[in-house]
C-alpha cells in the first residue's frame, strides 16, 4: 500500500471533518429558521461544486471504490464491492431524498413565505 496515497486520504477526510463540523455548528447557530435550514438542507444535495452536491459527491466516491473492488476481490464474488454499491445507492435515492423531503417541509422553494 502506498503510504503516500493513505496519507493524502487522511489528509483529505480530515478537510472533510473540519467542513463538515462547521455546517455542524452553523446548524446549531440559535437564529437558523426553517428557510434557512432548508437552505442549508438544500446545499448538501443540489447541483453545486461538485455537481450533484455533496451526497452525490460522496455516492459517486463509493462507486468508485466499488468499481476497484470489483478488480481486486479475489474470487469476483461482489463481497467488496455490492456492498459499496449498495451504500452509494443508499445516499443517493433514500437519503437524499428525504433531505429533499424535509427542506420541503421547511421550507417550499419557489413559493412565498
Amino acid at each position: 500500500m502506498s503510504r503516500n496515497r493513505l496519507e493524502r486520504v487522511r489528509a483529505s477526510v480530515g478537510i472533510a471533518s473540519l467542513a463538515l463540523q462547521q455546517i455542524e455548528d452553523d446548524l446549531r447557530a440559535e437564529d437558523v429558521d426553517q428557510e434557512e435550514l432548508a437552505a442549508i438542507l438544500r446545499e448538501l444535495i443540489e447541483d453545486t461544486d461538485p455537481p450533484g452536491g455533496f451526497l452525490a459527491a460522496v455516492a459517486q466516491l463509493l462507486t468508485t471504490a466499488a468499481k476497484r473492488a470489483e478488480q481486486t476481490e479475489p474470487d469476483r464474488d461482489g463481497d467488496a464491492s455490492c456492498p459499496l454499491h449498495e451504500a452509494a445507492a443508499l445516499i443517493t435515492d433514500n437519503a437524499g431524498q428525504l433531505l429533499i423531503w424535509a427542506a420541503r417541509a421547511l421550507h417550499p422553494q419557489g413559493e412565498s413565505a
